[in-house]
């Protein structure tokens, strides 16, 4: 007898933003939908507006403001302390763009990032089977022309 994976429900929002303001606003509000633990793809080109979402999200946390979030690009990983509904919450915001392998992944102890409380958000992540195998969801920007950008969230239940 075979057995069946079982059915993983997926959750998908949508916003569409037309300004860095807004685009803070829809990471404030993905802020309160993002529960813990969750490993999630941040996808978009360059310039899309993945850090000033991360921005928002940090600042709902109570973890940064925003002009405090700074994209992880040449440290890699950024590391933010917030709290959600009373409980301590972790925010990681990586940048695995300029890394050209898995060992180099390996070095980031990502395993290590994965605890219970945690929140951790990969830019570039899709370049590697391992971050999208281990990925909850993701969260993909793209531009519609000018400033505004739709923002398209998939999380597994």
């Amino acid at each position: 007898m075979s057995k069946e994976a079982p059915a993983v429900a997926v959750k998908t929002h949508e916003f569409t933003t037309r300004s860095d303001a807004d685009t803070i606003e829809v990471g404030r509000k993905l802020a309160h939908l993002l529960k813990p633990p969750q490993l999630l793809l941040l996808r978009g080109e360059l310039g899309t507006g993945k850090t000033t979402l991360v921005k928002g999200i940090a600042q709902a946390l109570d973890a940064a403001e925003p002009d405090e979030v700074t994209s992880p690009t040449f440290t890699l990983i950024h590391e933010y302390d917030g709290s959600r509904d009373g409980k301590p919450v972790k925010l990681f915001h990586l940048d695995v763009y300029r890394l050209e392998g898995e060992r180099q992944l390996d070095t980031l102890g990502l395993d290590d990032l994965l605890t219970p409380d945690a929140l951790v958000l990969v830019e570039w992540g899709d370049k590697f089977a391992s971050i999208r195998k281990r990925a909850t969801g993701q969260i993909a920007i793209t531009t519609e022309g000018g400033d505004a950008r739709k923002i398209t969230v998939t999380v597994k239940e």
